[in-house]
């Protein structure tokens, strides 16, 4: 077994895609996990701006997650009528393209890999600060750990879809059992308490209120929250991913995530509530998280607390799957309509969009190096595109219904539009409440990804009017070109080259570069290897023409020379036959200069309609 094989998978034919499907059990952690793990740092982010009011933030968590958990209904009632709508797979761009137009349906794609970028960036830092909050020796390294678990998450999604949801299986369900656990155990001592809990492991002491509990902080920490709900519309995006019947397996699967993530999201609030577990500084010395202070202080720091923070771990990593199954899909419907490169269409050895886990894992890496890998730094940027897609998307299906009419088309318009308007007041507030913390980066993002995209469409719709069918063949001047054959020394690489290009034309010119400092005597060799066999053999032989390089140039004379061949034979065709030494292995490539290389890009690069490069190679015996 190859390496390649061994980290990726054998390669997958086409026809092998039906066994790729997968159900609801496996659908969990591949499209959930970014709505799971979100558990972990959205209570989090919305305590962390409510630091400054001491013990007195930790009541308003309740109220906080309620509305979050409101809004995350409203959400996935409208995403279950999308499913349904679209069960070929229905995301924002696809949804708002087809029924509010071009520009919206941008617009959503723009706000969509902006959010699945921040899914990567976001949950893979959440989940290093897990691992510094069990093992602060780590916290220098931080950036490290985030870049180390980045390259490993990419190279379980290249194996494909389903390998990757049988590697995420258990982590995903452990992660599951051991906060239910933790929210089971604690409510029960709170009950036994009669709602005041003795600390197992007393969490950070918080300070008394410092300033006053005002609209605006309780905004900004709701605001902060709603990260909690990224992740809600990967399953709609992959509804194709799953076995028949794909609507049904999708809803399933979406009904147990939301369900899990609910119960999750009020339980974390209600025991911070009760056991006085508060934030404390993202990236600060001292720095512990909220779940981590909280596992401590129900059930205390044995054997359990590390079981349960490094199923934690796992899955504030491996949540970063849901953008690996969502960003190559969306830039695959994307360049479909030929707004991206239309590389990222191609599947790759395992029927994955490669191209597009590749692009994700490159520009995961920058947004992680560029803010050190601390989440609280990447928070204010996660919402605004979230929000803006969950909107468009709802929107889109409003006017969906509208569109096909029908008898229950009116009460499917009210759930998505009910979804539409509560998201987009949402969006409203996490760009108002966020702009000055870094939400203003999204919103210049957002038009740049929509230029970018726009611009890729011009190039294409360009080159398709250059390159259009002309229509019958031209049958004019279809005589043999001008061949020039550079050669560097007498050789069998040389000599393969040159009988091509005797094949090619009668018309062939030899082209060597002499060096001033070398006397290769070449000029005698080809009288004696070329000139004479090929009069013998009734041909025309070929010139030699000897190009001095006082400065020891070699490709830049060759491409001047050719140059001006084409501008002394107008209306032909000038072929330039360029030999190629070709190694058995790659890495005795290093021991031989690339000259045939480089002159095949230069000649491209300067030449024109009438310039054509062949490439002939030789090839070494083993």
């Amino acid at each position: 077994m190859s390496m390649i094989d061994f980290l990726f998978g054998r390669p997958l034919a086409s026809a092998e895609d039906h066994a790729q499907k997968i159900g609801a059990a496996a659908g969990v952690p591949i499209f959930g996990l970014d709505a799971l793990g979100s558990a972990a740092y959205g209570p989090e982010a919305a305590l962390t701006l409510l630091i400054p009011l001491g013990l007195a933030g930790v009541h308003y968590i309740v109220p906080i997650s309620g509305c979050i958990v409101a809004l995350l209904a409203i959400v996935y009632f409208s995403y279950r009528q999308t499913i349904e709508a679209y069960p070929t797979g229905g995301g924002s761009y696809t949804v708002a393209t087809e029924n509010l137009g071009v520009f919206p349906g941008l617009l959503a794609a723009a706000a969509l890999l902006i959010d699945y970028v921040l899914v990567v960036a976001v949950g893979i830092s959440a989940g290093a600060g897990a691992l510094v909050s069990a093992a602060p020796s780590l916290q220098p390294h931080t950036l490290a750990v985030c870049l180390f678990a980045l390259v490993a998450i990419t190279i379980v999604n290249l194996r494909g879809v389903r390998d990757t949801g049988t590697a995420f299986l258990v982590p995903t369900y452990l992660f599951v059992v051991c906060l239910a656990a933790v929210l089971a155990f604690g409510l029960w001592k709170i009950i036994l308490s009669g709602g005041h809990p003795s600390p197992a492991s007393p969490p950070r002491e918080l300070s008394g209120a410092g300033q006053a509990a005002g609209l605006w902080i309780l905004l900004r920490a709701f605001s902060s929250g709603c990260t909690a709900m990224t992740g809600v519309e990967a399953v709609s995006n992959g509804v194709t991913s799953f076995r028949e019947p794909r609507a049904k397996s999708a809803r399933k699967t979406l009904s147990i995530i939301i369900t899990i993530l609910m119960a999750l999201l009020i339980g974390i609030a209600y025991l911070c509530r009760a056991y006085g577990v508060g934030a404390t500084e993202p990236g600060a010395p001292g720095y512990e998280s909220v779940l981590s202070q909280l596992a401590g202080a129900v059930a205390g720091k044995g054997l359990f607390y590390y079981v349960t923070m490094g199923s934690i771990l796992l899955v504030l990593v491996l949540q970063a799957n849901t953008a690996f199954a969502g960003f190559p899909r969306l830039c695959h419907a994307i360049a479909e309509k030929g707004y991206l490169p239309r590389s990222l269409t191609i599947r790759g050895r395992r029927l994955v969009y490669s191209q597009g886990i590749y692009l994700l894992a490159f520009l995961s890496a920058l947004l992680l190096a560029l803010f050190g890998g601390i989440t609280d730094r990447l928070i204010p940027l996660f919402a605004v595109g979230a929000f803006l897609a969950f909107t468009l998307s709802q929107a889109g299906m409003v006017a969906h219904w509208k569109r096909i009419r029908g008898s229950r088309a009116l009460h499917s318009m009210a759930i998505n539009g009910i979804g539409a308007a509560a998201t987009g007041v949402t969006t409203v507030v996490v760009i108002v409440s966020k702009f000055s913390e870094g939400a203003w980066v999204t919103l210049l993002l957002i038009p740049g990804f929509l230029a970018l995209m726009i611009a890729v469409r011009r190039h294409y719709d360009w080159v398709n009017r250059q390159v259009i069918n002309p229509g019958a063949l031209d049958t004019e001047e279809l005589r043999p070109p001008l061949v020039v054959v550079p050669i560097e020394k007498w050789s069998t690489v040389s000599e393969k080259a040159l009988r091509f290009a005797l094949m090619l034309s009668p018309d062939v010119i030899a082209v060597h570069v002499e060096l001033d400092e070398e006397d290769d005597g070449l000029s005698q060799s080809w009288q004696a290897y070329v000139e004479g066999p090929i009069r013998q053999a009734g041909l025309t032989p070929p010139r030699i023409v000897l190009l001095k390089s006082p400065y020891r140039y070699v490709i830049y004379p060759i491409v001047d020379y050719v140059l001006k061949l084409e501008d002394l034979h107008p209306g032909r065709k000038i072929a330039v036959v360029v030999p190629n030494l070709v190694e058995k292995h790659w890495y005795h490539r290093l021991l031989h200069n690339q000259r045939g290389e480089l002159l095949t890009a230069l000649l491209v690069i300067k030449g024109n309609r009438r310039i054509v490069v062949v490439n002939v190679p030789w090839y070494l015996d083993a």
